[in-house]
């Protein structure tokens, strides 16, 4: 039933998925929600998730939590997280997964719908810590297409698993295509340094 209402709202917007989610193996997994330029971005996030049969949780600022739609969106699966203060969200994150025996966590990368130089390095330290896969998923306004990139195991090189990303969101577009900017970390400039 998810499935179908999930398909037919992305069809009635006019898109369609490609592929499957990667299963099994990522029932537990870190998932990149890219590119993020619009707050349109979420609610098709959760149709898409309903078209692929994914209960999605998503970690959004605090204050979309506040009353009177708190409840309402930790029922669509958001987890609050403090954006600007040191708390170890990457331990809690961790632990989080260690908890449960199914959990796909979206995370956008960028931070921001604006473009960002950088993404922020949140979603591969909490792949690192849980011992889960990333899966790279997009929704590409370009060519009005939701799917994903083949799941990715962090290495010991944080250049050669950027690459694979690259590949996967190369020529994808966000609503707003000047705000995607470019899928690097900062930490691979740390890397080639060292």
């Amino acid at each position: 039933m998810r499935r179908a209402l999930g398909r037919n709202v992305l069809r009635l917007l006019g898109w369609r998925t490609v592929g499957e989610f990667p299963r099994p193996g990522c029932e537990r997994c870190v998932l990149i929600a890219a590119p993020h330029t619009s707050n349109w971005d979420l609610p098709f996030m959760i149709a898409f998730g309903m078209a692929f049969e994914l209960h999605i949780s998503w970690m959004g600022k605090h204050t979309l939590f506040k009353r009177p739609f708190g409840g309402f969106m930790r029922w669509l699966g958001g987890i609050p997280v403090w954006r600007g203060e040191r708390y170890g969200m990457v331990e809690d994150m961790a632990k989080l997964f260690a908890e449960r025996e199914q959990l796909v966590l979206a995370i956008s990368p960028e931070a921001t719908r604006g473009r960002a130089e950088y993404w922020k390095s949140g979603f591969y330290r909490i792949a690192r810590e849980a011992s889960v896969p990333i899966v790279p998923a997009f929704l590409d306004y370009g060519t009005r297409t939701a799917g994903f990139g083949a799941p990715i195991i962090p290495s010991e090189s944080v250049r050669a698993d950027m690459d694979l990303l690259r590949a996967v969101y190369a020529g994808k577009r966000g609503l707003y295509e000047d705000d995607f900017g470019p899928v690097r970390l900062l930490e691979e400039s740390r890397e080639e340094a060292a």
